[in-house]
């Protein structure tokens, strides 16, 4: 039985998102001007939030998750003395502290101790669903409920001093999953008193930079990064001939040197298509996570324990 070929574009889009837009309206928007409506999204920016949004396009929606899984970077100005009901500059005031006597190499200090593997509480303003409710859902209906701590990774909390000094600017380097609008209320809790964040602006996602991005008005076809460059924070496997027919049908194949660490890992074609993305499996052998280039044709004897 043949497969159906997709005739869409596919491909990666590194988008500068502006402040004001939902990352839904962002992808929205593209389908547009990508002429396709099969485009999906990875890490969403909150509306008055700028920055990296990667958008998976054609196949690469894919292999979305991949993306979401690389670690970020923000910078913002993280506000003393304030605190919010968003933890950022939208919300109203909760409360306010006098923070004037703290000095710089304490806040420092606090950001140091807030480093490292640590648990974050889910902010009221987040996606995170409980008991089948997004908790945004929830918190503007003047409901908030008991959020379990997650554990996050804060591999970089870095601040300097500004023109005012009840403001710092921050840039941190996070796992996917972390809040930093409650890193920088947790900043204030640390110093005594309350803080919020504003600003917020994501500089990074893995490799992909803002040097890489480009305005949602200049999308278009042509500045598709390609779907073996859309998984180059990964690691490559380049397959030969009888492999690419065996992947194609997903097959399992046995692991051999090539397959270094843990995974996954990209299994590209002679000129350096991507085929599809393979993981560990039982028994020294790996697995296909996603086939997103399937074939016609019998699969050889190469991967025959499959299962």
């Amino acid at each position: 039985m043949s497969r159906k070929r997709n005739d869409g574009p596919d491909g990666l889009v590194v988008v500068d998102k502006e402040a004001g837009w939902t990352s839904h309206d962002v992808v929205a928007k593209s389908r547009g001007l990508l002429g396709t409506r099969k485009v999906g999204h990875s890490g969403t920016l909150d509306p008055d939030a700028t920055g990296i949004l990667l958008l998976g396009v054609g196949r690469v929606t894919r292999l979305l998750r991949f993306l979401t899984a690389l670690p970020k970077t923000y910078t913002c100005d993280i506000v003393l003395g304030t605190e919010t009901n968003t933890l950022d500059d939208s919300g109203e005031v909760l409360a306010t502290y006098d923070m004037s006597g703290v000095r710089f190499e304490q806040i420092e200090s606090a950001a140091k101790n807030l480093t490292g593997d640590i648990m974050q509480i889910p902010p009221m303003v987040s996606a995170v669903k409980i008991d089948g409710r997004r908790l945004h859902e929830l918190a503007r209906e003047g409901i908030e409920v008991e959020r379990e701590p997650r554990p996050v990774t804060i591999h970089r909390f870095t601040v300097t001093t500004t023109d005012d000094p009840l403001v710092v600017r921050a840039e941190v380097e996070c796992s996917s999953g972390t809040y930093v609008r409650t890193l920088a209320a947790d900043l204030g809790s640390a110093l005594g008193g309350g803080a919020h964040l504003r600003g917020l602006r994501r500089t990074a996602i893995g490799s992909f930079r803002l040097s890489d991005a480009r305005p949602l008005a200049q999308v278009s076809p042509e500045c598709l990064l390609s779907p073996a460059e859309a998984l180059r924070d990964y690691s490559s496997i380049l397959v030969t001939e009888s492999e690419r027919i065996d992947i194609g049908h997903g097959k399992v194949l046995p692991r051999d040197d090539r397959f270094s660490g843990s995974g996954p890992w990209a299994m590209l074609n002679e000129s350096g298509a991507l085929l599809a993305v393979y993981a560990s499996h039982r028994n020294d052998t790996v697995k296909p996570d996603v086939v997103v280039a399937p074939v016609e044709g019998s699969p050889s004897s190469v991967a025959s324990n499959e299962g």
